[in-house]
């Protein structure tokens, strides 16, 4: 799987915490929580979320690398092993 794919399942699981908010506008560096203004159980919501379509274990430990989109993708595909693409 590559990071497009990854990107690809994070933001529709971003979408469907926040459907009225133009995901593709969220720069990857954004605080999640800050550029969407979701609460700390959307958050929750969305760390399930991709565990259910990736089938990645996130620990709470982790949760923090899940802050930014970017770091999202980063950490997801890395647990994954997923390549560039």
């Amino acid at each position: 799987m590559s990071d497009i794919d990854v990107r690809k399942i994070a933001q529709e699981e971003l979408n469907n915490i926040a459907p009225e908010v133009d995901i593709a506008a969220i720069k990857p560096t954004a605080d999640l929580r800050e550029a969407m203004d979701i609460d700390s159980m959307d958050f929750l919501n969305f760390v399930i979320g991709v565990h259910s379509g990736l089938g990645v274990d996130v620990p709470e430990a982790d949760y923090g690398k899940m802050a930014t989109l970017g770091g999202a993708v980063g950490y997801l595909a890395s647990r994954l092993g997923a390549g560039s693409g």
